[in-house]
C-alpha cells in the first residue's frame, strides 16, 4: 500500500492511495502515520475510505520522526565519482528532522550558500523498534520505503571545521515522500532505478543495486549502536551525478527545480529559492 499524509504543514492528516490514484482519508483509522502505529499498518480496503477533494499539499509521508541518519559513499559508482576509496563500514551522519519538508515544497538555499547540491535517495522507515538485530532479521523492522534528496551544502559539508552535518542540516533540505510504500509493494530495495533531473536535464541515474551495502547490513550495523524507534529513517546513500562531481561542478541556484524519483516510489518536484 501506498501511505502519505496530506494537508497544511503541521497540520497533516494520513491517507491512503487508492486504485486510481486518489487520495483517500485514513484520520478515521488513525491519528497520524507516526510512531507505533507504523509497527502495524493498516490493512484497509481504500475504496471503503472518504475520498479527498480538489489537489491537497503532500506532507512527508511520517511524522513526529526522531532521527534522520544518512549513510555516506555507499554507492560504489559514487564514491568513484568523488575519487574516494569504498568504505569498511557504512558512514554515518545525521540530518536534523527540521530539515524534513514535504516532496514539492520550496527547497531554500540558506544565507551565505554557494555550493547547495542535490541527492536522489532511497529512504527507509523504521516500524518496529530495533536493537541487537541481525542482517536475516533487518527488513522485518521496516514500515515501508520512501524517496528523498539529501540536499546538501558542500562549502558548510566540507569547508567550515568539520561534520558533514552542518551541510545537510539547512531548512527544507530533507524532502521526504510523496508516499510511504509498504515493503510488500515496494519490492526488493537491492533493485530500485533512481534519477534525478535539474530544470529538465538528467543529472542522476543509478540503481539501488549499487549500494555498498545493502539495506539490510545498515539496518543491523546501526543497531548494535542505537536503538532504532519507529518512525526513524535511514537515507541509504546516493548514485553518481551530483553536482559536486561535475567538470567544473554545478550547484543549485535560485530559480532551479528538481524532479526525482525512485520506481514505484513516487517522484518529487522541488522549485529552489534563496533565504531572504
Amino acid at each position: 500500500m501506498k501511505f502519505l499524509r496530506y494537508g497544511e504543514v503541521g497540520a497533516e492528516k494520513p491517507g491512503v492511495l487508492d486504485g486510481e490514484g486518489r487520495i483517500r482519508d485514513l484520520s478515521g483509522v488513525m491519528d497520524d502515520l507516526a510512531g507505533d502505529v507504523l509497527a502495524d499498518l493498516p490493512d484497509v480496503d481504500p475504496e471503503s475510505l472518504p475520498l479527498v477533494d480538489g489537489d491537497p499539499r503532500i506532507g512527508a509521508p511520517v511524522g513526529r520522526v526522531g532521527k534522520y541518519m544518512c549513510i555516506g559513499l555507499n554507492y560504489s559508482d559514487h564514491a568513484a565519482e568523488a575519487g574516494m576509496d569504498l568504505p569498511k563500514e557504512p558512514i554515518l551522519f545525521m540530518k536534523a528532522t527540521s530539515a524534513i519538508c514535504g516532496p514539492n515544497d520550496t527547497v531554500s538555499l540558506p544565507r551565505g550558500s554557494e555550493k547547495s547540491d542535490w541527492e536522489v535517495e532511497l529512504a527507509v522507515v523504521i516500524g518496529k523498534r530495533a536493537k541487537y538485530v541481525s542482517e536475516a532479521e533487518a527488513l522485518d523492522h521496516v514500515a515501508g520505503y520512501c524517496v528523498t534528496n539529501d540536499v546538501s551544502e558542500r562549502a558548510f559539508q566540507v569547508e567550515r571545521g568539520g561534520q558533514w552535518t552542518k551541510g545537510k542540516s539547512c531548512d527544507t533540505f530533507g524532502p521526504l515522500g510523496p508516499w510511504l510504500v509498504t515493503p510488500d509493494e515496494a519490492g526488493d530495495p537491492q533493485n530500485l532505478d533512481l534519477w534525478l533531473d535539474v530544470n529538465g536535464e538528467r543529472r542522476q541515474t543509478g540503481n539501488s543495486r549499487a549500494m555498498v551495502f545493502s539495506v539490510a547490513e545498515v539496518i543491523s550495523y546501526l543497531s548494535q549502536m542505537m536503538t532504532l524507534e519507529p518512525g526513524d529513517v535511514i537515507a541509504t546513500g546516493t548514485p553518481p551525478g551530483v553536482g559536486m562531481g561535475m567538470k567544473p561542478p554545478v550547484y543549485l541556484k535560485e530559480g532551479d527545480v528538481m524532479t526525482l524519483g525512485i520506481e514505484g516510489l513516487g517522484t518529487q518536484k522541488t522549485p529552489v529559492v534563496r533565504d531572504a
